[in-house]
């Protein structure tokens, strides 16, 4: 039990961006089931909020290998020319063909996922509303996909600001957080000069900066090895899922230590400014 005077310490879940990569996520749930770890919240950031998604829905280890074995990259980006992005309709396919056309608020577990508003550049942490235009909005990678018309925003990817949340559910009222990077090498250059290669590696620096915010919140920090793995394809997608598992079970002990806490920890209340985030 996770008491502090009468109210359980509250306990939120941060998954990061990283594209294809996000099927380590799928390993480290496999491992809270397996320990039968419950989360009070979950927030995720692009391929994390795909997979916080359906957490948060109530899909186990098995559900969620089940939608990964579907997953074909061919069916979500679906431009084949330069310099025209894929429409978003095949990351809100893989919601609404699962868990239907359901809003966020319908969720089992509370669940957010981040975007960015590039109408006011704002960070938006999308709270309610329709759930597929939410995962979609915060898997909108800027010149890969087109931007998610939503409630008058229109969404980009949430790792333009912040690529893994752990922040979010502390604003939301959570004691603790455990965060998953399944990036953690997203810092990489590039020789090429190539318009493409130039704005990716772009999109990444930004990433290397904005994800210092996260490791600043996070109590514990999944972290598996992702390396060898093309964020671009699905190829190997088993090998990441097992990346995930091994890592989540080598931090276990630390995690566990957070699961038997009875006091909340002593740190300041998190403040935002409101020209920096929009919670919706």
């Amino acid at each position: 039990m996770r008491f502090f005077g009468r109210r359980k310490a509250k306990i939120g879940l941060a998954l990061s961006g990283g594209a294809t990569r996000g099927f380590a996520h799928i390993g480290a749930i496999k491992a809270f089931e397996e320990f039968g770890l419950k989360f009070d919240y979950i927030c995720g950031t692009s391929a994390g909020s795909i997979v916080g998604a359906f957490y948060a829905a109530g899909y186990g280890y098995k559900e969620l290998l089940k939608v990964a074995k579907e997953i074909k990259v061919k069916d979500i980006r679906t431009s084949k020319v330069i310099f025209v992005p894929s429409k978003t309709e095949g990351i809100e396919s893989i919601i609404t063909s699962n868990l239907g056309d359901i809003n966020i608020e319908d969720l089992k577990t509370p669940f957010s996922a981040v975007a960015v508003d590039i109408k006011t550049t704002y960070e938006v942490c999308l709270t309610h509303g329709n759930l597929a235009k939410a995962v979609a909005g915060s898997c909108a990678v800027p010149g890969v996909f087109q931007p998610v018309e939503h409630e008058g925003m229109h969404l980009c990817d949430g790792g333009l600001q912040n690529t893994m949340p752990a922040d979010i559910p502390k604003l939301m009222g959570c004691d603790y957080v455990i965060s998953v990077d399944v990036n953690k090498e997203r810092a990489y250059g590039t020789d090429s000069t190539k318009v493409l290669d130039v704005l990716a590696c772009s999109i990444r620096i930004l990433m290397k900066s904005n994800v210092v915010k996260g490791y600043l919140n996070s109590d514990v920090v999944l972290r598996p090895e992702t390396k060898r793995f093309k964020s671009t394809k699905t190829e190997g997608y088993l090998d990441m899922i097992e990346e995930g598992y091994r890592e989540a079970i080598d931090k276990m002990p630390a995690i566990m230590k957070i699961f038997s806490l009875r006091a909340r920890p002593k740190r300041k209340k998190i403040k935002f400014k409101e020209e920096n985030l929009k919670i919706f």
